[in-house]
């Protein structure tokens, strides 16, 4: 069993709103949900194996008022109290607080040390392990192209920034007014294609060794799990690759706080969830997923639904 949480997007602030100014946002109550997950979980018969966070874990209001540290102290810190490990993704509001550099040296970096389950870019937080026998779970990084937290003097930098550019015309480019591509906003990014190509050598393996994988990350990759825009911006070369083997069973996604689900023409399921950040102090957003030979359960909590979904 896995527990699973998206966006808790944690600050020591006043309930604030979302970008559009219509969503009420709670910031310090967050940790609050995020301590209530962790004990749910600790209390789970048989005891959950690991916990799969699926980015945006502190606010990117941190940065500005100096509190990154502290913040993201307190979040490790709740979840510190499970003896299982946590996987955790990097999402946007990670990069407004830090680098990539400096994510890379703390708790939030979950890669194996070694990097032998990893792409050969070190700088790429991808990799893969098996938290239990004949199921894989890898773990996306959908920043690696991003102009987010890599330095503006870098090569990868002025990739993304040509490829964002190409793509949104716009003067800022978190707008994706009048895009035909809306997923192209700097609040997204994308994967390498070193990256791509490595996932599609973890996944050869799990087919050739009849395994069933679970794939997170950050970013949703299929727009029916999506409002068109919060998207990883090659979305399509990810999902060709997971469509050329037979072992993909769910894509898990966050970003999105509204939460989405589709069954793809593959038959991969693909849930985005929840937010945290937008639950209302009285609910909560968190869930855990049992897996079985032929199907995955998921037992929501507050905003998040139950869902059986079957392979």
């Amino acid at each position: 069993a896995l527990g699973v949480i998206a966006d808790i997007q944690f600050a020591d602030a006043e309930d604030g709103h979302d970008f559009g100014g219509s969503r009420r946002r709670y910031y310090r109550h967050s940790l609050r949900l995020l301590r209530d997950a962790v004990r749910a979980w600790a209390a789970e018969s048989p005891p959950i194996d690991c916990v799969l966070q699926l980015g945006d874990s502190i606010d990117g209001l941190n940065a500005r008022h100096g509190q990154a540290e502290g913040a993201l102290r307190q979040v490790l810190e709740a979840l510190g109290r499970l003896p299982v490990p946590v996987h955790h993704a990097w999402g946007n509001h990670e990069l407004y607080n830090f680098s990539r550099a400096r994510l890379a040296l703390s708790g939030l970096c979950s890669r194996p040390a070694g990097g032998a389950a990893g792409p050969p870019d070190g700088l790429c937080q991808a990799y893969h392990c098996s938290p239990a026998p004949r199921l894989r779970l890898v773990v996306l990084d959908a920043y690696d192209l991003s102009v987010l937290g890599t330095d503006p003097g870098s090569d990868r930098y002025e990739e993304s920034l040509r490829l964002l550019r190409e793509k949104n015309p716009n003067e800022d480019l978190n707008s994706p007014a009048g895009l035909k591509e809306p997923q192209f906003v700097a609040f997204n990014g994308g994967f390498s294609q070193a990256q791509l190509d490595w996932f599609d050598e973890v996944l050869k393996f799990s087919d050739e060794n009849q395994e069933k994988v679970l794939v997170m990350g950050h970013l949703p990759i299929h727009p029916d799990a999506s409002d068109r825009v919060c998207l990883a911006w090659n979305y399509e070369a990810a999902l060709s690759v997971i469509h050329s083997h037979r072992c993909v069973v769910c894509v898990l996604a966050g970003h999105l706080h509204d939460g989405g689900y589709c069954l793809d023409s593959h038959g991969v399921h693909h849930l985005t969830l929840e937010g945290v950040i937008e639950t209302p102090p009285e609910s909560n957003a968190f869930g855990t997923i049992y897996v079985y030979e032929d199907k995955m359960v998921l037992k929501g909590r507050g905003r998040i639904a139950d869902r059986v979904m079957q392979f």
